[in-house]
C-alpha cells in the first residue's frame, strides 16, 4: 500500500481504507501515511514568504516610479527639441531628432527588459521559497511517519487532521524567520537595474 502511494501520489487514495490518519499525535504532528500542506498559505503566512512578496512589490513600485520619471523627462526633452525646430537648419534638426528617437527606443527596450526580469523573479519566488523551507517539511514528513506529502490544492478528498500547514507555518517562522542565513537577500534572481534618468 505504501509503495503504491509513493509511486502514484493520487489524492483519490486518501478515500481508500487503511489511509485514515491516526488521531493520536506525536510532538504535535499527526501520524499518517499521507499528509498535506497548503503551499499558498505557507508563502503568504510565514515571515520569509511575506518578506519575499514585500520585496517583489517594492521592486515593482520602484520600477514603475522610475519609468514614470523617464517618460516625463523624455516628454520634456521632446517639447524642447520641437521648440528648436524653427530656429535650426533642417539637416541639423534631423540629426538631433534621429538621436532623440534612438534614445527613446533604447530606453523602451531597457524598460521592457527590466519588466521581464522582474516578472521572472516573481515566477521564481515560489520555487525559491520551497527550496528554503524543504528541510522543515522533510522533518514533518519524518515525524508523521508519512510516505508522501501532497499539495492540498491537488487533493480531492482529505481528513482535516492530515493537514499540517499550521504546524509547518509555525516551524518555518521559528527555524527560518524572515531572513534565512546564507541566502542572497534578493533571492535567485537579482533586483532589476532601474533605467537611468534621461538627465544623466
Amino acid at each position: 500500500m505504501r509503495n503504491t502511494l509513493a509511486l502514484t501520489g493520487l489524492a483519490m487514495l486518501l478515500a481508500l481504507g487503511g489511509l485514515t490518519p491516526v488521531v493520536a499525535q506525536q510532538m504535535g504532528v499527526v501520524q499518517s501515511d499521507v499528509i498535506v500542506i497548503d503551499p499558498e498559505r505557507l508563502l503568504t503566512e510565514t515571515l520569509y514568504g511575506r518578506r519575499l512578496q514585500s520585496e517583489l512589490q517594492a521592486a515593482r513600485d520602484r520600477l514603475i516610479a522610475q519609468n514614470d520619471q523617464v517618460a516625463a523627462e523624455l516628454e520634456a526633452e521632446e517639447l524642447a527639441l520641437t521648440g528648436q525646430r524653427a530656429t535650426m537648419p533642417p539637416d541639423e534638426f534631423r540629426v538631433l531628432a534621429d538621436a532623440f528617437d534612438q534614445k527613446v527606443e533604447k530606453l523602451r527596450l531597457e524598460a521592457e527588459q527590466m519588466s521581464r526580469d522582474l516578472e521572472r523573479r516573481r515566477d521564481l519566488a515560489p520555487a525559491q521559497f520551497m527550496r528554503v523551507i524543504q528541510p522543515v517539511l522533510a522533518d514533518l514528513l519524518q515525524e508523521a511517519d508519512a510516505v508522501v506529502m501532497l499539495d492540498l490544492r491537488t487533493v480531492l478528498l482529505r481528513s482535516e487532521v492530515a493537514d499540517v500547514s499550521d504546524i509547518a507555518i509555525a516551524r518555518i517562522n521559528e527555524r527560518i524567520g524572515a531572513d534565512p542565513a546564507g541566502l542572497d537577500p534578493q533571492g535567485t534572481a537579482p533586483d532589476p537595474v532601474l533605467p537611468r534618468s534621461t538627465a544623466d
